[in-house]
């Protein structure tokens, strides 16, 4: 089985660390040599101490699940012979109480909006299939504990 790997790196620095006033910001590195900003959410440590224009657990979560549902819904469309010239995916997840009573990110909707060309346009129901098998194939859905939705065309 293969593995990824991510590297956080948070330092304190000068702030005091014991009266909990300590900025949550921090690195996200990935093994590509890509590094994003990352913090808590502001919806769960207020800013300044959580950075607003970081990526927070949360919203990485989300990202991760609408992108492997575009990746897979991709390869799936170009198998099939449909031309995708465009998929936007303004994904939302909501946070609740899960089966055991604990907060969870509990639904994750998706709502791709897909452009098509070509001589080969599918219909709504080839598209709800397309949906329907790239939910099934994507790695992260499978590891995801809540309810996806797919709200989109």
């Amino acid at each position: 089985m293969s593995t990824h790997d991510a590297t956080i790196l948070w330092e304190r620095g000068d702030q005091p660390f014991t009266d909990g006033k300590y900025s949550r910001a921090h690195t996200i590195s990935f093994d590509g040599g890509v590094s994003i900003a990352g913090s808590s959410s502001p919806s769960v440590v207020r800013p300044p101490l959580s950075k607003v224009d970081a990526a927070d657990p949360e919203e990485l979560l989300v990202a991760a699940l609408s992108n492997c549902h575009m990746l897979w819904f991709l390869d799936l469309a170009r198998h099939a012979g449909f031309v995708v010239d465009r998929y936007r995916d303004e994904a939302r997840g909501q946070m609740g109480k899960d089966d055991r009573g604990k907060i969870a990110l509990t639904r994750v909707t998706l709502n791709p909006q897909v452009m098509w060309s070509g001589a080969k346009i599918p219909t709504p129901a080839d598209v709800a299939a397309l949906h329907h098998e790239a939910h099934e194939r994507c790695f992260i859905a499978n590891s995801f504990r809540g309810e996806v939705i797919v709200a989109g065309n």
